[in-house]
């Protein structure tokens, strides 16, 4: 009897089962061992994953890979229900390398059992497949693009996602597909919201008069009128909609179905390649925005319009005729080592702060009154920004004299009676946090996918991205709780145990001196620095929280610490606001 381990992929792309695929994949691959009387003892099975996505970008192909280097892995082989699923492009050639390197058997039921790495016959089919896997997508790809296109101009149907700002989504009537009607599934369709409404009518007409996108954001939240965040709270809990932001007067100003007609094909989604020296690292997607004349507009007035044809239209040429770009464009930016990116939130307003790059140098800024109204009597001056050269000198002396060997005792002896309060409080609201966080996942994927059920198959593209987008949300806080939990159950660290810690620590801070800006990016996310960036002071504040997971890549092991270091540091020389 041979020990095998099973290795399948089920995407949203087709809409299939994941329990469904997995089990026939299964299947398929226990059908091919059967006459070696082999059993599969694991199984590396990725839901919710491109095949497109090279094997080290996907987590369980990516676990078998490192699996592949163990020699107490408890398998020597390893079986494919499917190749098509598994393998992509010129994915096979990249891999099988790795199995043959590591003397690991790879069984597929095309080649009738394992390949053989001399055989170019064996090779030929496995790189057809792989080239067969590209088309398919590419063909699922043209056919749902051309499918939804032609639903949007022709029919000018609704093709999902979240309504407009202004509508709400009603039923439509029975589904067309006479199968679908047959079992329950209906159109929908976009009805006027009578709340939002007649204020997107008032955006329109004020800006109409002269008034501008600022102006309007201001008189919208002075008059009490909810923001569009704060309207549809079940679906933008993250936001705190506390105002109006032009932003989003400008997104209902220029969104074309506020006239009655079904639009589509805004924006697209491109690959673009992760590193152009690197290949194999295979593509990213993002979103682009398309020009107008790539815009499907229905043929026919869709649903009920807010404004007419002629007032957006001139909106349009007003809005478009004072911006330096009368054309959405791709911007090509250059990648800037910003060393404090997402760590540093502004005292003020509480929301980070954007990093941006200005004379060759890294600058960070808050720039609330510039996004929202204040009429909400938040004070914030117009520009909060300081230079990173100003900060970086005083945080890494600050890091280095907190370990340093005189001054080491008594941040262990802080970081030890912190965990009286961390340990108690801390963990347990990071559980609930977590634990809420899990259920409310479980909650929007429930309604997904009874959207899923009701959605026409053209539509149904924008859903499954959500589900898969929410049920990698529910791994992520599943892991948190999993850790919240552990280390609730975990008694407090003993002194000595910090002190172990801290030692480690202090080896890191030393990297510091002279480190590349990636490595003290990386040092600083394994210390868990948070700082907080006070503008009338001119201070920063500075707390470490070590974090499990990323201080292990540099320790080399796994320890477990909570506790901060939060004094109130001066930095001086930091640019002042304007």
């Amino acid at each position: 009897m041979r020990d095998f381990a099973f290795a399948g992929r089920c995407s949203t792309e087709d809409l299939q089962d994941p329990v469904a695929s997995k089990n026939w994949q299964l299947t398929r691959a226990n059908m091919l061992i059967a006459p070696l009387e082999g059993r599969v003892v694991a199984q590396y099975f990725d839901i919710g994953h491109s095949r497109s996505l090279p094997w080290r970008r996907r987590p369980r192909a990516s676990a078998l890979l490192d699996a592949l280097a163990d020699p107490n892995r408890g398998f020597d082989a390893v079986v494919i229900g499917e190749p098509q699923r598994v393998f992509y492009g010129n994915q096979y050639s990249l891999i099988h390398p790795v199995f043959a390197h590591y003397g690991v058997e790879l069984w597929v039921p095309e080649v009738g059992g394992p390949v053989d790495p001399d055989s170019e016959a064996h090779d030929l089919i496995m790189s057809v497949y792989g080239g067969v896997s590209k088309a398919e997508r590419s063909r699922i790809k043209v056919r749902v693009r051309s499918a939804m296109s032609a639903q949007a101009s022709i029919e000018g149907r609704f093709l999902g996602g979240r309504p407009p700002y202004g509508y709400l989504i009603a039923d439509g009537g029975p589904h067309p597909n006479p199968a679908k009607a047959v079992d329950g599934k209906r159109l929908h369709v976009l009805v006027v919201d009578s709340v939002a409404g007649p204020v997107v009518q008032r955006i329109f007409s004020e800006y109409l008069c002269g008034r501008g996108i600022y102006a309007i954001a201001e008189g919208l939240t002075r008059d009490g009128i909810s923001s569009p965040s704060a309207h549809d709270r079940a679906r933008n809990s993250h936001r705190d909609g506390a105002a109006w932001a032009k932003s989003a007067v400008r997104a209902i100003l220029i969104n074309p179905r506020y006239t009655g007609h079904q639009v589509w094909n805004k924006q697209r989604k491109e690959e673009v390649l992760l590193d152009v020296e690197d290949v194999a690292l295979g593509y990213e997607t993002k979103l682009k925005w398309n020009a107008e004349d790539k815009w499907v507009w229905s043929e026919r007035i869709a649903h009920p319009p807010l404004v007419t044809r002629e007032t957006f239209d001139r909106v349009h040429q007003i809005m478009f005729s004072r911006s330096r770009h009368n054309a959405p464009r791709d911007r090509v930016g250059a990648i800037h080592p910003y060393l404090l990116r997402g760590r540093v939130d502004c005292v003020l307003c509480e929301r980070k702060m954007g990093s941006q790059w200005s004379h060759e140098e890294a600058y960070y800024r808050c720039r609330y009154p510039e996004e929202y109204a204040l009429a909400n009597k938040i004070g914030h001056p117009r520009n909060v920004l300081f230079r990173e050269a100003d900060v970086i000198p005083h945080l890494d002396r600050w890091l280095a004299r907190s370990f340093a060997p005189g001054h080491r005792a008594a941040t262990i002896h802080r970081l030890f009676t912190a965990q009286g309060t961390t340990t108690a409080t801390g963990h347990q609201s990071a559980e609930v946090e977590a634990r809420a966080e899990v259920t409310a996942c479980d909650q929007q994927l429930a309604r997904y996918r009874e959207a899923l059920n009701t959605a026409d198959p053209g539509a149904t593209a924008p859903i499954t991205r959500w589900i898969a987008e929410t049920e990698a949300e529910r791994t992520r806080a599943e892991a948190r709780l999993r850790t919240a939990t552990s280390t609730r159950r975990t008694q407090a660290l003993a002194e000595k145990q910090i002190a172990d810690l801290v030692n480690q620590a202090g080896d890191i801070v030393d990297v510091l001196r002279a480190a590349k800006p990636e490595t003290k990016r990386q040092t600083y996310a394994a210390l868990g620095l948070r700082c907080r960036y006070n503008h009338a002071q001119r201070k920063m504040q500075v707390g470490i929280a070590p974090d499990l997971h990323s201080l292990a890549n540099f320790v080399g092991q796994w320890v477990v610490s909570e506790g901060g270091l939060e004094p109130p540091r001066p930095i001086k020389g930091t640019s002042t606001s304007s």
